[in-house]
């Protein structure tokens, strides 16, 4: 079991590297944004190094000593190279360079600009490197900081050994003179000199022996700092990468900053990023993925042109009528999470009637949403042949739904029944209501099917109130207007009121359309969000009358004189 599982990780890590390599791909402005900045940068460096040249010399270093071949001498552990290094790009190197460059003192600063210094690793050797525009000063200033660096360090440890020197001849001299004293006292008084005189003698003449070897072994040294192996001479090109060479490292560079610049995106995006995290946020499977599509269209995919779209809505409803949960009650809520994806649930559940209708089943689709109704409009409906008076007045006093049934022609896929919504002054109420349940429940019959629309979860709570009644929920929405944590949030509300979230449709809006979609969504915010909240206190708001209906042809049974009137229209 354990080598199954580890096999199939290993199986899934290409599948996973190429779906985030494609999420990273959503971000191809950053990306080029840093694609940009690196080819301008490469130029600006092409172009900036096009005329540097670079001379280099190199110098072997060497502790003074006066025996070179003595093998007990060890010139890596009498001199510091990351001392020498920091010796020879000081000021004091500089100083002397220009001096010896005749260059003015206020050039100094730009002198030490050009110069260069390394020690390459296990060696004794300090490389100078100089650039510059030219490339004759170049390795004229090449060798005159070397040769400033041999004179200065030379100078130092002769003054160093004359310092030596010096105090030695001062602890010599006191020395010397107490004992040519002592010895000129031992020969005045002969053989009877005594033994401590005798033996102070001797004693201040090996002190006097031991200071001068000192001395001579000091003034014996060879003080040279270094020996040049490498003599800087002018360079034939410049030292720059060139232009296409900037250009093309410039490139790689903005490559891999546009994708870091993208992976921090895609990091603190709160949208989702695949079909997985949407499916991961309902915990639901995705069921469809909808291709994008023209603005202005037909609601139903079957009068358009695009034939995925349509078989992209086929393949949504057979999985969802081979679910288990669905196919015992064969009840179905579509919502979207905001106001944005309004017009996309909208189409899902006349597509998914329309599907529904094509496998035989008697579809009802309920236009759930009361404040902005859209489906007679939208869709090829009209009344049935019968009466209008024949039909049992067993609306609501709410005054939806009322009992007459549209029936939606969906071309070859055939006809589904249409509950339309209407503007009501209690949503709340009209939701509830016991023709609503009963509508619902027609479901329980066999082959029968009911789809209901409601509106966004997030910005309603139409949704939650018919939850109870219709507990299968299928979530529409565009995972790049939609937050994880809105996902997660609208799950949690749905199994909070007894639902259960069957899956998600996920689509692509386009620009366009999705401005529509939001302006839209804010002029409802602003007007008819109020619907669904206690009115106050006084007399009641007028709410704006319904759109006058189109005239209807009556049928050769229809009895005009007598119609059915609505507890809304009172």
């Amino acid at each position: 079991m354990t080598d199954t599982h580890a096999s199939a990780a290993r199986d899934d890590e290409p599948d996973l590297l190429r779906d985030q390599f494609r999420q990273l791909l959503r971000y191809r402005r950053l990306i080029g944004l840093g694609i940009g900045v690196g080819l301008l940068g490469g130029a600006w460096l092409g172009v900036t190094s096009a005329e540097s040249y670079a001379a280099a010399s190199d110098i072997r270093l060497r502790a003074p000593t006066n025996d070179p071949f003595n093998p007990a001498v060890s010139v890596d552990k009498t001199i510091n190279m990351g001392t020498e290094r920091q010796t020879a790009v000081s000021s004091s190197v500089a100083e002397v360079a220009v001096k010896a460059l005749g260059l003015p003192d206020s050039q100094l600063a730009a002198f030490q600009r050009g110069l260069q210094v390394t020690n390459p690793p296990q060696t004794m050797v300090l490389h100078f490197t100089y650039t510059t525009t030219s490339p004759g000063e170049a390795a004229r200033r090449a060798n005159a900081v070397t040769k400033a660096y041999l004179d200065l360090r030379k100078k130092q440890w002769g003054d160093l050994r004359d310092s030596m020197v010096t105090k030695s001849q001062n602890q010599l001299n006191p020395i010397a003179k107490e004992q040519n004293d002592l010895a000129k006292q031992l020969a005045a008084e002969g053989s009877g000199a005594p033994d401590s005189s005798r033996a102070r003698n001797d004693d201040l003449l090996s002190k006097v022996g031991t200071l001068n070897s000192q001395i001579a072994s000091l003034k014996a040294l060879d003080m040279t700092a270094g020996t040049v192996i490498v003599k800087a001479v002018p360079p034939t090109a410049s030292s720059g990468l060139g232009l296409i060479v900037s250009l093309g490292v410039g490139g790689a560079v903005g490559i891999a900053l546009g994708l870091l610049a993208a992976w921090v995106r895609l990091v603190f995006d709160p949208s989702p990023r695949s079909s997985g995290d949407v499916a991961r946020a309902v915990r639901a499977p995705v069921l469809g993925t909808l291709p994008r599509v023209a603005d202005g269209g037909p609601l139903l995919a079957v009068d358009q042109s695009d034939s995925r779209l349509a078989e992209e809505y086929r393949s949504v409803a057979f999985r969802l009528a081979y679910d288990q949960r669905f196919a015992d009650r064969r009840r179905l809520l579509v919502a979207a999470p905001r106001g944005g994806n309004s017009e996309a649930a909208a189409a899902v559940a006349a597509n998914l009637a329309a599907s529904f209708a094509e496998t035989g089943k008697d579809v009802l689709l309920v236009e759930a949403d009361l404040r902005t109704p859209s489906l007679t409009a939208r869709l090829r409906a009209n009344s049935p042949s019968r009466p209008g008076w024949s039909l049992p007045p067993d609306f609501d006093e709410s005054g939806w739904p009322g009992p007459r049934q549209l029936q939606v022609d969906a071309g070859e896929s055939g006809v589904f029944d249409l509950i339309p919504g209407e503007r009501v002054r209690n949503v709340a109420r009209a939701l509830t209501s016991a023709r609503v349940t009963r509508l619902i429940e027609e479901a329980d019959s066999p082959n029968a099917t009911v789809v209901v629309l409601a509106p966004p979860v997030l910005a309603y709570a139409d949704a939650l109130a018919l939850v109870d009644r219709v507990d299968g929920v299928l979530i529409v929405c565009d995972p790049r207007a939609v937050h994880r944590a809105d996902l997660v949030r609208i799950r949690e509300l749905i199994t909070g009121a007894g639902g259960t979230v069957l899956g998600a449709v996920t689509h692509a809006a386009s620009r366009r359309a999705g401005r529509r979609t939001a302006a839209k969504s804010g002029h409802r915010g602003g007007g008819s969000r109020a619907s669904g909240r206690p009115l106050p206190p006084g007399p009641a708001p007028q709410l704006p009358a319904p759109p006058p209906a189109a005239p209807r042809v009556p049928a050769g049974d229809d009895t005009v004189a007598l119609g059915t009137i609505r507890a809304g229209d009172r």
